[in-house]
């Protein structure tokens, strides 16, 4: 869903259908990153998305299943239909996804930082620069700031840090939004991916 949008067709944030109609203006609440994810699919720019955030198999899912609280590996053998060592787990945080959904915790973990690995799958010679929208309160680092590449089925890792700024912890019910985008030097594309910040 990179090539989703989150405004609506008078470029205007999506409203969210199930919050009441606030009776002086006459308009519903923002809808929250939980309740539209990356947003409305845009189905001319899926047909085009530039980059994607590839798995090679179903093997880059087993750790993170291991690492799921209520599986066992007998449950997990069952559900990808092979034998499950759990040797290797791995948190929500670690899984190429192109959303990025971290939990700082209580005491306010001061930062975290995720990995991504993006394919590109556009144009063979191809450049894109980081935009990010902050999540308030948090300072978003995103490197490289840049990713090239000279042909297509490339792959480029890069790195974001989130670290909480100002009081240095969040409330229980804390959920701080932001977005990266990946803009393509042409303007064609724009590979998004929503920032989730949490307790």
């Amino acid at each position: 869903m990179t090539t989703a949008y989150s405004l609506d067709r008078d470029g205007d944030p999506i409203l969210d259908d199930a919050s009441k109609v606030d009776a002086s203006s006459g308009k519903r609440d923002r809808a929250s990153i939980f309740a539209i994810g990356a947003g409305h699919i845009n189905p001319g720019a899926a047909n085009d998305p530039g980059l994607v955030y590839d798995f090679n198999n179903a093997d880059d899912y087993i750790p993170y299943l291991c690492g799921l609280k209520g599986y066992n590996r007998d449950m997990i053998t069952r559900i990808v239909n092979q034998n499950v060592a759990c040797s290797k787990k791995m948190g929500a945080e670690e899984v190429n996804y192109p959303s990025i959904q971290v939990s700082m915790g209580f005491a306010g973990a001061k930062n975290k930082t995720v990995q991504r690995t993006v394919k590109n799958v556009g144009e063979a010679s191809a450049k894109y620069t980081a935009s990010v929208v902050k999540p308030s309160g948090v300072e978003v680092v995103v490197s490289p700031e840049t990713l090239e590449f000279s042909n297509v089925g490339e792959e480029r890792n890069f790195t974001v840090v989130l670290s909480l700024t100002g009081k240095g912890k969040l409330n229980k019910d804390d959920v701080l939004e932001g977005r990266l985008k990946w803009v393509s030097e042409s303007g064609k594309q724009e590979v998004s991916s929503p920032i989730v910040v949490t307790a």
